[in-house]
């Protein structure tokens, strides 16, 4: 019954994707309520309603996925032009990269730029005409088919997750409603029931239309957050779908968080911050009390971004669960991350050959990280602080490295980079004094170490180490503040000094003292 009424509702949802991709930028409420009336003969109001919503959801993606793609071609057309313009082999700077290595690499550039420039004038006429491109069930999985044996399918297993990814069988909640749903209803003991679209009202086995599925549901995760939800009829959405690999049915169900009222940033930092840097593999995080000092030992919590997506998204929120819970179990209230954004930055022109690199950045996953945190952190009262991302990794090995290292922990590069990311989100200072002399911590080698105001010019400059006893001695226009010490000789006798000066003749020819201008040698007498 599943697979019945999933294919005919999918059959549904591909003609109105189809008819809402042609309205382009037209797209009005009146054409909206026209679709859903178009649809409700064919299979309800509120199943017409899902669909209809779920096409305009999926058009808003491709809109900006489009516009992302548009970025993308501009900066690698940027960079491949400023690359062009310099000379073959010129140096690049930190900034900008320098010219192409050989004559070879410049005219291939130079073909690959009338190809971007095609891709980004074909690009933006899309754009501006509203035109998007969907494959219902993934464009991958449909490329998939004229590969079969590289992904090690038949055409009979290729076409079961071809039909299963396009399927229709989702549905928005109400509330009010018994149990939040009326489309997919299910009770608090876990019984599955479905109202049928109208051509299928036959295979009802229920009243009103209704199916009811033989198999209970059960949700581990958040089960009584769910329970409480439907019996106070909440409204919670479902979503059914088909796992061919393991060959089974799944429910899902999602609601929406009530909007958290945003604290003030003192409230939020009362009780510290804990600063998390993101890496490709890994988050780090350590503690920071209000005074931006490191509390207890840096804490790690990686996951592995290989496989699947879906796997990808389990692992990512699996360490951002554990990231929370050790936040509450610390009692901080916030959490500081890095604005980081690699959009202009993962194209293969900005960073050449550096082929390690820039899939070392494509595979960090900031985007979701930022997106799965925010959603997480509002449902435990947690405010999540976004930074700037400048000098935080080099700032924080140079000044914090090397200090909060011992014998029994090593710090790492990202440690210290998240001690600067937490300091910058209390409004720190990140970089640090330089130490006291060695000897005894006091002022007779040099200064101590001092922390500057906040508003001080250069307060985050590192001062420069003062020569032995240089604070002793007066400047050159300071007056003297008291008098000589007596002299150790007789008084009113002056004091004779001497000095001996030898001269030598400009002449080259002379050598030593026996002929010509050899050396002469004068006394000068000075009374003190």
């Amino acid at each position: 019954m599943l697979r019945l009424v999933g294919a005919h509702l999918g059959s549904l949802a591909s003609r109105d994707l189809a008819a809402r991709c042609r309205d382009g930028l037209e797209h009005s409420t009146t054409r909206w309520a026209t679709r859903k009336r178009e649809l409700t003969p064919e299979s309800s109001s509120r199943w017409a309603s899902s669909i209809t919503r779920a096409s305009h959801d999926q058009w808003a993606l491709a809109r900006r996925c489009q516009l992302a793609h548009l970025r993308f071609l501009e900066a690698g057309i940027a960079a491949i032009t400023h690359r062009l313009s310099q000379p073959i082999g010129a140096k690049g700077s930190k900034k900008a990269p320098g010219g192409y290595r050989s004559r070879q690499e410049w005219h291939a550039k130079t073909r690959r730029l009338h190809v971007l420039t095609g891709q980004l004038e074909r690009e933006r006429a899309d754009w501006q005409a509203g035109r998007v491109h969907i494959v219902r069930g993934g464009k991958q999985l449909a490329r998939t088919r004229h590969h079969l044996a590289a992904a090690h399918l038949t055409e009979s297993e290729w076409r079961q997750r071809w039909q299963a990814e396009r399927w229709f069988l989702q549905t928005d909640g109400e509330s009010g409603k018994r149990y939040g749903n009326e489309t997919i209803r299910v009770t608090p003991d876990g019984e599955v029931s479905i109202k049928l679209p109208a051509p299928l009202a036959a295979y009802a086995n229920a009243e009103h239309g209704r199916y009811v599925l033989a198999a209970k549901v059960r949700f581990a995760h958040r089960g009584q957050q769910w329970a409480d939800r439907v019996q106070a009829n909440r409204a919670v959405a479902y979503r059914i779908h088909l796992d061919v690999e393991r060959g089974r049915w799944y429910l899902t169900a999602s609601w929406q968080h009530p909007v958290t009222q945003a604290i003030p940033i003192a409230a939020a930092l009362a009780n510290g911050v804990i600063g998390v840097d993101m890496n490709a593999d890994h988050l780090a995080a350590w503690r920071l009390d209000m005074h931006g000092n490191p509390i207890g030992h840096p804490r790690r919590f990686g996951y592995d971004l290989s496989g699947t997506a879906g796997h990808r998204d389990a692992q990512v929120r699996h360490a951002l669960t554990r990231l929370l819970h050790w936040a509450q179990a610390c009692g901080v209230r916030a959490i500081a991350v890095e604005d980081l954004d690699f959009t202009a930055d993962k194209t293969r022109e900005k960073h050449g050959r550096n082929k390690r690199f820039r899939q070392l950045i494509s595979g960090m996953p900031t985007g979701r990280l930022r997106a799965r945190l925010s959603s997480m952190a509002q449902a435990t009262g947690i405010a999540i602080i976004a930074v700037d991302p400048a000098y935080t990794s080099k700032w924080g090995a140079q000044h914090w490295q090397k200090p909060l290292a011992s014998n029994n922990r090593k710090t790492t590069r990202h440690d210290a980079a998240a001690v600067a990311i937490g300091r910058r989100a209390q409004q720190h200072p990140i970089r640090r004094r330089t130490a006291p002399p060695p000897h005894d911590q006091s002022d007779r080698m040099g200064h101590r170490t001092a922390q500057a105001g906040r508003r001080a010019a250069g307060r985050e400059g590192t001062r420069h180490r003062t020569p032995d006893h240089a604070h002793d001695a007066p400047g050159p226009d300071a007056a003297r503040t008291r008098e000589t010490s007596a002299p150790n000789t007789v008084r009113g006798t002056p004091v004779q000094l001497t000095f001996t000066v030898q001269e030598r003749c400009g002449n080259p020819g002379a050598v030593g003292g026996t002929t010509g201008c050899g050396r002469s040698s004068r006394t000068i007498h000075r009374a003190l």
